[in-house]
This record gives structure tokens, C-alpha cells and sequence, in this order.
């Protein structure tokens, strides 16, 4: 049986790994523990270097992966491909190992647009929150205006 501290270890991994923002009230919901069991296990966890308190309330697992490298693709005109990776490595595929490969990681390339949507509806989630705050202001505004024209 699983312990809570790994429990949400693993829940952080998991968020992280899909680019999501970890925070305890997001912890609590993903794994059902009390926001106070949540706490002590993040603290429990922070201070054994497991995970990294980047701000206040938000965290990520300690990065066990080397950095990432710069890559690149060149399609030459014989419609070769090469692929460098970092400073020392160069893959240079046929088309056919090129459009398999391309196959190979069709899963990461959904994953990373399935990603990017979910940071740009957080934007526009945002944004018409904002404007929907504004509105209601506004109407609110309009109100008290009308409810004084009707008192005098």
C-alpha cells in the first residue's frame, strides 16, 4: 500500500508531466486527501528534495531528465531528412524512416497540441472571466444608477 506522501508524489509527476500547474487545492481534489494531509506531505516532501516549491503554492517534482537539447530538421532535396540533436548527434533518414518515425511519435505530437490548447483556452477562460467581472460591474453600476432615479 502506498503511502500518502507517494501517493502524491505521484500525482504531482503526473500534472507535471501533462503541463499542468500543481498547487494543494489542485492536490487535495486529484487525490481526495484533506488540504491539512496535503500540506504536511507537500512540506514532508519539499524539505526530503523530492519536489520544488517554484512559488508560493505551486510545485514541481525534482527534474531527474538532463536538459533538453537543441534539435533540428533539415528535408533535403532528395527529400532525405536529418535530424540534429544537440552538438553530437545527427540522424539522416530516408523518407520512408521519416514518415515512420513521424508515425512512431504521432502520440507525443497530440499530447504536446492537446497541451497547447489546454494553455490557450486558460487564457481565454481568463480573459472572459475578466470581461464577464467587468459587465456584471457595469450592470451593477446601472442598476444603483436606476434604483436612485426611481427614490427621488
Amino acid at each position: 500500500m502506498k503511502s500518502n506522501a507517494e501517493t502524491i508524489l505521484e500525482a504531482i509527476e503526473d500534472l507535471h508531466n501533462q503541463e499542468q500547474i500543481v498547487t494543494r487545492e489542485t492536490l487535495s481534489q486529484l487525490t481526495g486527501f484533506k488540504l491539512s494531509i496535503v500540506d504536511d506531505r507537500l512540506s514532508h516532501l519539499v524539505d526530503s528534495g523530492q519536489i520544488i516549491r517554484v512559488q508560493r503554492g505551486v510545485f514541481i517534482p525534482t527534474p531527474k531528465h538532463r536538459p533538453s537539447r537543441i534539435m533540428s530538421k533539415m528535408v533535403l532535396p532528395d527529400g532525405t531528412v536529418k535530424i540534429e540533436i544537440g552538438d553530437d548527434q545527427i540522424l539522416t533518414l530516408t523518407p520512408r524512416e521519416a514518415r515512420n518515425l513521424g508515425n512512431l511519435m504521432v502520440a507525443e505530437a497530440m499530447q504536446y497540441a492537446n497541451i497547447e490548447m489546454g494553455h490557450h483556452m486558460a487564457i481565454l477562460q481568463s480573459e472572459v472571466s475578466g470581461q464577464v467581472r467587468k459587465l456584471s460591474k457595469q450592470v451593477g453600476d446601472l442598476l444603483d444608477i436606476g434604483k436612485q432615479g426611481e427614490l427621488l
